[in-house]
């Protein structure tokens, strides 16, 4: 039996973690991947506080190390099934069950990705998913932002602050932004806009040298020079095993409160799994925090 149990390695599921630890409550975080989520997969990390650059996955070795610290166990598998509801709570990892007081729900949500291999290879060496994360790395180089939502079009103008050219690549031929952020996209000559256009392949061995765009209405390709794209065609939170359990909105992220309780007495969220409006490193991190915190809270009342 477990106190708390925290599904999810990435910075709210480790943070929680270290909180829970150092609290002498029996914890067990349970990964699926590998720890530290989209953190690991960041090439250079500049807005941490505390390092003026750090690799992701340097940052994500030294989490791991404190919270083994505080005895904090970490096991790594794929949820089959959870029985929240119970009392104690079940959490089903192959053929392996595990009981516990109290739940923290960490799984976070992944970019919506393209789909191509060439996405794949060159990922955190140019391509990226996270515009303020990565947009200074661009200070004078020529970028693209592929999609046509808010996020996208918000990138776009961000990534301007440094980079020389800002291409929009977007499959329609109108934006879903906002017109407020329209706009202001429309009147920064910087940005240029290649509508009806999908990327195919992106071209480059270590790192980004450009992308292979294809016209969907006439069928026309051309290859853009680029040293990095951004992709922004929207974030897929990774909820399909609380699906009709815990209370989730139209897009999937969980619904909760402030404290980061659920609708389940017992359970609670952090991080990008949540319905939020800011999802950063720092905050994901300050969730599991506020998670951890009210868990200990839960357990002693």
């Amino acid at each position: 039996m477990h106190d708390v149990i925290i599904i999810g390695g990435g910075p709210a599921g480790l943070t929680a973690g270290l909180y829970s630890g150092r609290a002498n409550l029996k914890t067990l975080i349970i990964e699926k991947k590998a720890l530290g989520g989209q953190a690991a997969t960041t090439y250079n990390i500049e807005n941490y506080p505390g390092y003026i650059s750090i690799a992701g996955p340097d940052l994500t070795m030294k989490m791991e190390e404190q919270v083994k610290r505080y005895n904090v166990e970490i096991t790594y598998g794929e949820i089959t099934s959870v029985d929240l509801n119970s009392n104690p709570k079940k959490i089903v990892v192959g053929n392996k069950e595990y009981e516990t007081k109290v739940v923290i729900l960490a799984m976070g949500a992944y970019p919506r990705e393209i789909g191509l291999e060439s996405e794949q290879k060159l990922r955190g060496m140019g391509v990226s998913y996270c515009a303020t994360c990565d947009g200074a790395f661009f200070n004078g180089r020529t970028v693209a932002v592929v999609g046509g939502g808010n996020t996208a079009i918000e990138d776009a103008t961000f990534l301007t602050r440094y980079a020389e050219k800002v291409y929009v690549i977007h499959r329609r031929n109108e934006l879903r932004a906002t017109k407020a952020e329209q706009d202001k996209a429309f009147k920064n000559p910087k940005i240029e806009f290649i509508w009806d256009s999908v990327v195919e392949e992106i071209k480059g061995n270590e790192f980004v040298e450009g992308a292979v765009i294809k016209n969907v209405k006439t069928g026309e390709k051309k290859e853009l020079k680029l040293d990095g794209i951004f992709v922004a065609i929207g974030n897929v939170p990774d909820t399909e095993f609380v699906k009709g359990i815990i209370n989730l909105d139209e897009n999937g992220y969980i619904l909760g409160d402030e404290e980061m309780r659920t609708n389940i007495p017992g359970v609670f969220a952090a991080g990008d799994v949540r319905k939020k409006s800011v999802r950063q490193l720092v905050t994901a991190m300050s969730d599991g925090a506020i998670a951890a915190i009210n868990a200990e809270k839960y357990l002693s009342e």
